[in-house]
């Protein structure tokens, strides 16, 4: 059983909660983010959407050991401590694809900023520790946390299966942190909703 923390008395669901699963997010418009330099894309208008919309950022531009931070910048979100990789060690599959992000050079520690407020934010996540997500407000004032409760690694005897949905919804998240005690872990399918 996942523990869901938050500030308010709103009380979020956990990750086994049945509303987590993708298709039930009643996503209305959702766009797939490249972080190709080549392409001529506007910066994102949030204010242009009338109904949901949900940015995941297509992570196969990257290239391997390239450091993440500005590539998705026009779709609202800068990432700092962030590392594009293709694991190596099977402990840390994929959720889609061959490429994930990891907290680097510092390790299990990873940030996202947003450019615009956003009310939802989640991610695949699999770590060699307790994994927890946290939203900040303009004020950086913490607005809500979820956490993996411990270590899923593939191969191992841990009853949560790797790339666990972690996932916050709440209103006027401006970051979010990812952070585990000695520990690594990656991130895949990483999307946020205006």
């Amino acid at each position: 059983m996942v523990e869901q923390a938050t500030l308010q008395s709103n009380k979020l669901p956990t990750i086994e909660d049945p509303k987590f699963a993708l298709d039930n997010f009643n996503i209305q418009n959702e766009i797939k983010a490249s972080a190709r330099r080549g392409q001529v894309e506007p910066v994102l208008d949030a204010s242009r959407f009338t109904v949901p919309t949900c940015i995941c950022l297509d992570l196969e531009d990257l290239k391997c050991f390239e450091a993440v931070e500005r590539q998705y910048e026009r779709w609202g979100v800068i990432f700092h401590n962030s590392l594009a990789i293709q694991p190596s060690n099977p402990a840390f599959p994929t959720y889609s694809g061959l490429i994930v992000l990891m907290g680097a050079p510092k390790s299990g520690f990873l940030e996202a900023s947003f450019l615009r407020p956003v009310n939802s934010v989640s991610a695949f996540v699999t770590s060699s520790q307790r994994l927890v997500l946290s939203a900040y407000d303009r004020d950086r004032q913490l607005l809500a946390q979820t956490a993996l409760p411990g270590s899923n690694l593939a191969n191992s005897d841990s009853p949560i299966s790797p790339n666990t949905l972690l996932s916050i919804n709440v209103n006027n998240i401006y970051s979010v942190t990812f952070c585990t005690f000695d520990g690594q872990f990656t991130l895949d399918n990483f999307r946020f909703c205006l």
